[in-house]
């Protein structure tokens, strides 16, 4: 069996009832799985992962934008986590028996049915047409506010979609990537600026770990702060140096980790590194997960 994963961002953590439907448009699509559809009102941003036959998944995508552009208006929206889109960004994973050209064939042909509706869409990572665009974070610089004069920019002419400035749906990346960890870190306290350093300390750009993307971001109704991290290598930057070198880095502050969560999928493999690190067990592996033979 052919299996595919999809992990939309849509840009909508607060009106769960939309929410709600946009997932069970996934939910009932014929082999699809929905694995987890997670929101956060201060990112004001869900998550939503499932997985299935490509041509499944396809269709599963399909609905979800729907429902997702119909809902959700970029004019009115605000939030603390990045976004260009009412639906951000739409990743396509290989997981069983799909090749890379297999997953850029589905990419490029929902990239083509966005178009068609009026998107923009710029393709990204290993669907990018250029090398610009290889990395989210440079398709999405400057946000949706940035949007209108971005199109206007032959650099920046989207790969699918008019050039063209579209106020409620503002512009979509559709890409294909190996599996990222959404890994976000909650500090406490309330001082942004402290998670701000910590992110720079940590993230590739500003000279921290090759792998990693991250900002800080202000959690209101908490009442404490968040390095907010995308980890696009667990192989090579594994969870638990990232966690460790937060710990150490607050500590400088006087500040100490409230929490640290997952946000969608996470592969098995990432887990077994954590054990290592964490129970000194070095010699484990997956393996020895019971549930892991049940797999088929």
């Amino acid at each position: 069996m052919k299996v595919l994963m999809c992990v939309p961002n849509i840009s909508e953590g607060k009106n769960l009832a939309l929410i709600d439907n946009i997932a069970a448009a996934v939910k009932t699509t014929q082999k699809v799985k929905l694995l987890e559809a997670s929101s956060d009102r201060d990112h004001n941003r869900s998550v939503i992962s499932y997985l299935g036959e490509p041509a499944q998944v396809l269709e599963a995508t399909k609905k979800l934008t729907d429902l997702a552009l119909e809902g959700i208006d970029m004019r009115v929206h605000h939030g603390d986590h990045p976004r260009m889109g009412a639906v951000d960004v739409v990743p396509f994973i290989p997981i069983r028996n799909v090749t890379g050209e297999e997953a850029l064939k589905v990419a490029y042909e929902f990239g083509d049915y966005l178009g068609g509706k009026g998107v923009p869409v710029y393709f990204y990572e290993d669907a990018a047409s250029t090398a610009e665009r290889n990395n989210l974070a440079a398709v999405r610089k400057g946000q949706y506010e940035a949007l209108e004069e971005k199109l206007k920019s032959e650099a920046w002419k989207p790969d699918r979609g008019p050039a063209l400035f579209n106020p409620k749906a503002g512009a979509t990346a559709v890409g294909v990537r190996f599996p990222l960890i959404a890994f976000n870190v909650n500090l406490n306290t309330t001082n942004v600026e402290i998670a701000d350093k910590i992110a720079r300390n940590v993230r590739n750009l500003s000279g921290g770990y090759r792998y990693v993307r991250a900002i800080g971001v202000n959690l209101t109704e908490l009442g404490q702060v968040q390095v907010s991290m995308n980890l696009t290598d667990y192989t090579k930057t594994p969870i638990h140096r990232v966690m460790e070198t937060i710990r150490s880095e607050a500590a400088r502050y006087g500040v100490t980790v409230a929490a640290a969560e997952f946000v969608g999928p996470v592969p098995l493999n990432a887990l077994e590194e954590l054990v290592h690190f964490y129970l000194q067990a070095h010699d484990f592996t997956v393996n020895q997960i019971i549930e892991t033979n049940l797999l088929d």
